[in-house]
């Protein structure tokens, strides 16, 4: 009996598919050369050549070392922006494109001889979706321009992206910064003795070490067990946030500071919305209740927790607070968003603060829920050692004692 053409075909196309869905690895390396093949034995030296390579479901593995980045590595320049590694190819569902440290050697993106003449400057910035990025740090992120500005050390615009294991360190841009984008996960990062001395008569502004401000439908946005401090603004801000934003496990602390303790900019450990002076008119609509879950705020130079004049209320539940100018201050603003009021329409329920004169302030008390919150108990004294202190393998916070532990 004859085979058809179409069965005899079939396992020969099973096998094309089967080839063209199987993952590929690629390593970079700072010995590497672009014009290699990208193996572990012959590796890129560039995420960019790395980038032309993979495929969704592919893995480009990072050898341990510093990677010194130079001005004429630039990616791209638009408009106000220089865009030094741009992660513009996508994964797709259930095949991210994963950037991602090798077998944990340690891996270091330096951005410091980056200083490109009036630019802003986005050290890693993916406008790709579907992406993981795992395991390295960026450090020595600069300002150049000394008017109003910012730099950025991971700047997203995807959607379904997972940073990982980030550390965002040592220089003058904020750490992690996304305005546009769904479903994204920011889990276990560090952002820590970022300060702009340059821009605004080197006040150290705009330099937060968490901020995420997504547009309208940017929903599902969480970062969780991330850590801030000596970022010489603030440790989280979601202001002008159209949709919730989520912090779970997170801590903040000295933010406000430099690392020698001289008081710089805002330093709000939480800062959980408002919208500065957007005319109320152009508010979203409803205004979106942001969650911080189970966080600690700690020593930080203005409010652990802030509601930073949001017309509207949020979720802050489980929280811990201590020695910071403020522990809870839930100022508010009316709908028209001019004058301010104490805050209306918080939940807040089983928080704690340390014994301290502004436990919770600026708060409608009749116009907010509370239950079973711990104001101004007596705390032992913690060892601020362990704030600071290295992470489990799997990139958990390390273990804190009661009631200091989430």
């Amino acid at each position: 009996m004859r085979r058809t053409p179409c069965l005899t075909r079939l396992p020969l196309l099973l096998l094309l598919a089967a080839l063209r869905t199987a993952a590929a690895e690629y390593f970079v390396s700072t010995y590497g050369r672009d014009t290699e093949a990208g193996s572990m034995e012959h590796p890129f030296a560039t995420l960019r050549r790395a980038q032309e390579a993979a495929r969704p479901g592919d893995t480009v593995w990072l050898r341990g070392g510093t990677y010194t980045l130079r001005e004429e590595q630039i990616a791209r320049r638009h408009k106000i922006w220089a865009s030094v590694i741009l992660l513009d190819r996508s994964g797709e569902p259930g095949r991210p494109i994963r950037y991602a440290a090798y077998g944990g050697e340690r891996v270091i993106f330096d951005f410091s001889a980056v200083k490109p003449h009036g630019f802003r400057v986005s050290a890693v910035h993916t406008t790709g979706s579907w992406l993981h990025l795992e395991g390295f740090e960026i450090t020595g992120v600069q300002v150049t321009l000394t008017g109003h500005t910012q730099s950025i050390c991971v700047e997203n615009a995807g959607s379904h992206n997972r940073f990982e294991r980030l550390v965002m360190r040592d220089g003058m841009a904020i750490g992690y910064y996304s305005t546009r984008g769904a479903n994204n996960l920011v889990i276990h990062c560090d952002a820590f003795h970022n300060d702009d001395p340059v821009s605004e008569g080197g006040r150290g502004g705009n330099v937060d070490g968490f901020g995420c401000h997504p547009a309208r439908g940017g929903t599902n946005n969480v970062f969780r067990g991330c850590r801030a401090w000596f970022n010489s603004d603030d440790g989280y801000d979601c202001i002008n946030a159209h949709e919730p934003v989520v912090f779970e496990a997170c801590w903040a602390f000295w933010n406000g500071f430099s690392h020698d303790f001289v008081k710089r900019a805002d330093g709000n450990g939480f800062k959980a919305g408002g919208y500065g002076s957007t005319p109320a008119a152009r508010l979203p609509r409803p205004i979106p209740r942001h969650a911080v879950l189970r966080c600690l705020a700690y020593g930080n130079k203005a409010a652990g927790f802030y509601a930073n004049h949001h017309p509207g209320g949020c979720e802050w539940i489980g929280n811990a607070a201590c020695r910071n100018a403020k522990d809870f201050s839930m100022l508010g603003r009316l709908s028209d968003n001019r004058t301010d009021v104490p805050g209306y329409g918080h939940l807040l329920a089983s928080n704690t603060t340390c014994t301290g004169r502004m436990n919770l302030v600026n708060i409608a008390t009749n116009r907010c829920a509370l239950s079973e919150n711990r104001f101004g108990e007596t705390w032992p004294r913690l060892d601020e050692r362990l704030l600071t202190a290295p992470r489990a393998p799997g990139g958990s916070l390390p273990a804190l004692p009661p009631p200091f532990a989430r």
